[in-house]
């Protein structure tokens, strides 16, 4: 797998997390829902200033800011990282997991840097773009913008439960846009199959070592 194909995927990725996003923000008011599947899919229109799945690192405008460079940072060697990947060999699995996390970052990202300089708030009205600088934040204070809920399962604890019995319990509870789940699918494929991916990359080296090993020059004695 190529560099070029790295970029390709992280950019179709890209495209489709901000027409998503654009769309959402652009014909919800703040707090719509509208059912797509009952029972188990809705699209929620809610944004927050925080990490994936709405949760948060600092409430106050500097923990905005930190979790932007934070996020910045971690894109910017997210592109070196993987270009360091494919030199050592690793394989297609890898690169592809890795590009999703990438992808996702830069998603959320790209909300925190532009989205309040470009469009109004959505608070009682559905936002509009507007002339660069004339949003509703600042640059790096913009807010990410969550739509996916999957409530599977909607039910009340028994009463017998110790500390939350007869409390909602609901499955999946978080808000999410395709960004995190490009960072969780990445993430998740990392984890269960590790030792696979790391495998591979250590044939690839071997094979690459056996291939490239100068053959010893043996003279031979002349005859008389």
């Amino acid at each position: 797998m190529k560099y070029k194909h790295v970029l390709w995927l992280v950019a179709s990725l890209l495209v489709i997390d901000q027409a998503i996003k654009v769309y959402i923000k652009t014909h919800f008011q703040l707090g719509t829902s509208v059912t797509v599947f009952p029972n188990w899919f809705q699209l929620v229109f809610i944004e927050n200033e925080g990490m994936a799945f709405g949760m948060t690192l600092m409430d106050s405008a500097l923990g905005k800011v930190l979790l932007t460079l934070f996020r910045l940072g971690a894109v910017i060697f997210g592109f070196y990282w993987v270009r360091q990947l494919i030199k050592k060999g690793y394989g297609r699995g890898l690169l592809i997991c890795a590009s999703l996390i990438l992808a996702g970052a830069a998603g959320n990202l790209i909300d925190s840097l532009f989205y309040g300089m470009i469009f109004t708030d959505s608070y009682g009205q559905v936002a509009q773009v507007v002339p660069l600088g004339e949003g509703y934040a600042s640059f790096l204070h913009g807010k990410v913008v969550d739509m996916f809920y999957f409530p599977l399962i909607n039910t009340t604890w028994p009463e017998w439960v110790p500390v939350v019995g007869g409390d909602t319990f609901r499955f999946f509870e978080p808000v999410f846009n395709l960004a995190d789940a490009s960072i969780s699918v990445g993430v998740i494929i990392l984890l269960l199959f590790q030792k696979r991916l790391m495998h591979r990359r250590i044939g690839q080296a071997q094979q690459a070592g056996n291939q490239t090993e100068p053959t010893a020059h043996i003279e031979q004695p002349l005859s008389e």
